[in-house]
């Protein structure tokens, strides 16, 4: 009873807090600068789209065979998984902001695909990025959830998805018209942009009160909030620091307490929603899957206008998201998903298998694809790493996101992977027919588990969570 009265003091207090005006220029700068590592990220994730081709052509310095390319593809989403962990611990102890030493290593592995000269070296720098990427997304979801206002954080934390997919077109596009050398050293000036910039960046004001630091976090309250009178926001980040400490036990409350295990399950049914409807497969293997559909529109302009289309669609759903709300945009993402990628399979399954003379529909693969990649970053693309920032209190949010990020990877790599070997094994038809009746039987959990978070405080949400637990 006491603590539900202190947790309705923290709304109450909020509610009076939220009606002063702010200048938010430090939350956007804040955003803006740690998302270059997000643009980073998404360059080394799509950097086989436009490379793997060139690397298994006769044309190529030295040549990689099919198998090799694959796992050279999967090693960045294997490598990320024991680099989550390392991100969990640092993201509670020496804090959100030191994240700008990953520009290191990103920095390090485009300079060894620059000069690599064997698939060896390829999938070692692949592991590096790996590594790096384990951290950045483990980290920057919870600082850009701490800094954000409520009427902002939509629009802040589903530009995460937004930035990761501007890489992956900058990446597409250079890497269509300057060789791997060329198109790596360049790549390489956006970790050193971001560690140039990010780190001059204020702390979340969260992590410095869970270090007892309230005059540092006074200070960052103000700067994040554009005004003097803060006072009333760092009571309330403290009480509901306070209230964190006296409710859990340990760090493993993640896996004792019903409201946290309810939060894991959300996220796992977000990201399988993600990636099993072939989100890393269609990034990888883009180039490769528009040479395989027709002559209805070249490669490298198909996969321009591909991820182009992604990055608007991206921007478009940050906008949307505060007013729309997370679920509506899921449902009709994943509806859209599933009738895009069944058009996809389909036509490949008449083109290949039937006598049917396909020449005057080759543009429907285009178009289907691009239909899927319309669709699916409506919703189901940025809203995970969205809710991830939002559905876990303060004191378990590191380990949260550290095993979520590890379980993305997981199904990635195995959904690539499946690409790979169904393709080539039974033809292009079967990953898609698969990938779409995915998107179905998620739909159902997202529909089932799935809450509404838009307009709600951190607080507010786990405030939530807390009286389901406690009336169930």
């Amino acid at each position: 009873m006491r603590i539900n009265q202190k947790l309705c003091y923290v709304v109450k207090n909020h509610t009076e807090t939220k009606m002063n005006s702010s200048n938010r220029l430090y939350q956007y700068l804040s955003t803006a600068t740690a998302l270059l590592s997000m643009v980073t990220a998404g360059m080394h994730y799509a950097w086989p789209s436009p490379s793997l081709p060139q690397l298994t052509s006769n044309s190529s310095s030295f040549q990689i065979t099919s198998d090799e390319g694959s796992w050279i593809v999967v090693m960045e989403l294997i490598a990320p998984i024991p680099a989550c962990f390392f991100g969990a611990a640092i993201v509670d102890t020496i804090g959100r902001k030191k994240a700008t030493a990953t520009a290191i290593p990103y920095f390090v592995s485009w300079l060894m695909i620059a000069f690599a000269s064997s698939a060896l070296t390829l999938g070692a720098a692949r592991v590096i990025a790996g590594l790096a990427d384990g951290v950045i997304f483990t980290v920057v979801p919870v600082y850009i959830g701490e800094i954000a206002d409520p009427q902002i954080r939509g629009f802040l934390g589903s530009s995460i998805s937004a930035v990761w997919i501007l890489g992956m077109l900058l990446i597409n596009v250079m890497g269509s018209y300057l060789s791997i050398t060329a198109t790596a050293v360049t790549s390489s000036i956006v970790p050193l942009l971001f560690l140039v910039t990010f780190v001059w960046m204020p702390e979340s004001p969260y992590f410095l009160i869970m270090k007892d630091d309230a005059e540092g976090a006074l200070s960052a309250l103000k700067k994040f909030k554009g005004r003097s009178d803060v006072e009333g926001e760092l009571s309330r980040l403290q009480q509901a620091v306070k209230i964190q400490r006296e409710t859990r036990r340990n760090f493993f409350d993640l896996f004792r307490k019903r409201s946290n295990l309810k939060g894991l399950g959300v996220i796992v049914v977000l990201r399988n929603a993600q990636q099993m409807s072939g989100l890393a497969a269609t990034i990888f293997y883009t180039i490769s899957i528009f040479q395989e559909a027709g002559d209805f529109m070249s490669p490298l302009t198909s996969t321009t206008v591909y991820v182009s289309i992604q990055c608007v669609m991206a921007v478009t759903c940050s906008i949307a998201i505060d007013r729309t709300g997370r679920r509506p945009l899921l449902i009709a993402s994943l509806v859209g998903s599933a009738i895009a990628l069944s058009l996809e399979g389909t036509y490949f399954y008449i083109k290949d298998f039937t006598s049917v003379d396909t020449s005057s529909f080759n543009f429907v693969p285009v178009v289907a694809l691009l239909g899927y990649v319309i669709v699916f970053n409506v919703g189901a693309q940025p809203i995970p790493l969205l809710m991830l920032g939002e559905l876990f209190p303060t004191s378990v949010k590191a380990l949260a996101s550290c095993l979520c990020e590890v379980y993305c990877c997981v199904v990635a790599a195995i959904v690539s992977k499946f690409f790979q070997v169904v393709r080539d094994s039974f033809g292009m038809y079967l990953p898609f027919y698969a990938f779409s009746l995915c998107c179905v039987v998620n739909l159902v959990f997202v529909v089932l588990f799935v809450p509404e978070t838009k307009g709600k405080t951190l607080e507010e949400i786990q405030n939530c969570h807390r009286k389901k637990e406690q009336t169930n």
